[in-house]
């Protein structure tokens, strides 16, 4: 019995012990000693009861210390507990001293909350970063289009990463200012002659305003011909000029239709007035000849002057002309 509770004492130590190197991380504290890090081991431990990991803080400081930076302990915790990588933004605050950029902790950690690489940032502050724009179609004063494709050498500009536009931005501005400095050209020739009339029009813009990069320079990397967008302008308007010319001469057809419909109306109601007013002359010539108002010798005389009449315009070729209407 006795030897079991003494094994169970030395199962208790040993975990009493490991907790104890857990919340007390002495090795990590002797290895900041050495390295000339000025932490105390209750630091260490109040690390550890807020969750905060101490190698990592204690290798960042160590790394900051021989690096030459400035740094503290309680610095680093912040940025840790506010979400922040902090060995990324060791790394850009060491880069950035050795090239001589002025970049503080406090900017360092506000682009890296800000969801940005600020070790990358600088890297491409020091080395410059070229990018392609896409092909941009434009149409010179001549009608002629032109397909040009560009490329943008940037470096970041640190003091306005936080809350400056990005690539696209860039690429947006560049593309306008070559749609812009082509359609200003007079001839698609100009252009072709002169591809460096594109770049020193758009670099006059300061397109990089507002963004987290500064343009360095903008090179035509290829232009080429495309279509006659004018001449097919002026095909299309040709081919609705046309089309409202014929809209326009079938409404004028359509309107002599009715008016040709509408005299062939008036003139057979003309000729329905017309052999109505003779049918009713048989019935006036009764009623006269009732009335004893015409004689028998009246009727006849009035027989022969028309005889006369129908034969002298026969004589004289309207016969045919009465006939017929």
């Amino acid at each position: 019995m006795e030897g079991l509770t003494f094994i169970v004492l030395i199962v208790l130590a040993i975990i009493a012990f490991f907790v104890f190197l857990y919340f007390v991380p002495v090795n990590l504290w002797i290895t900041a000693i050495f390295s000339g890090v000025k932490v105390s081991l209750f630091e260490l431990i109040f690390m550890r009861i807020r969750k905060v990991p101490p190698s990592l803080i204690v290798q960042s400081m160590i790394t900051s210390t021989k690096a030459g930076l400035n740094l503290t302990t309680a610095d680093l915790e912040t940025h840790f507990l506010a979400g922040g990588h902090v060995p990324s933004v060791i790394k850009a605050l060491i880069s950035a001293d050795k090239a001589n950029i002025n970049l503080t902790f406090k900017q360092a950690a506000a682009i890296d909350l800000a969801g940005r690489d600020v070790f990358e940032a600088v890297q491409i502050s020091v080395n410059p970063r070229v990018i392609n724009t896409p092909n941009v179609a434009a149409v010179a004063q001549d009608g002629i289009q032109l397909i040009a494709k560009a490329r943008v050498t940037v470096r970041v500009n640190i003091a306005q990463l936080v809350g400056g536009a990005g690539e696209e931005t860039i690429l947006a501005r560049v593309g306008e200012g070559i749609v812009t400095s082509i359609g200003s050209s007079k001839t698609h020739k100009a252009v072709l002659e002169n591809p460096d009339m594109i770049s020193r029009l758009v670099l006059q813009k300061g397109l990089d305003a507002g963004t987290a990069y500064e343009i360095l320079s903008i090179d035509i990397a290829d232009i080429d011909v495309g279509a006659n967008i004018g001449a097919k302008l002026q095909i299309d308007q040709a081919n609705a000029d046309l089309k409202v010319a014929e809209a326009k001469a079938e409404e004028r057809r359509a309107m002599a239709v009715a008016v040709e419909q509408e005299n062939r109306a008036k003139a057979q109601d003309a000729r329905a007035r017309v052999i109505e007013a003779e049918a009713e002359v048989p019935r006036a010539l009764a009623e006269a000849f009732r009335s004893g108002n015409l004689g028998i010798m009246d009727y006849y005389r009035m027989q022969n002057l028309q005889a006369d009449t129908d034969m002298r315009s026969n004589i004289a070729g309207g016969g045919q002309d009465t006939k017929k209407s």
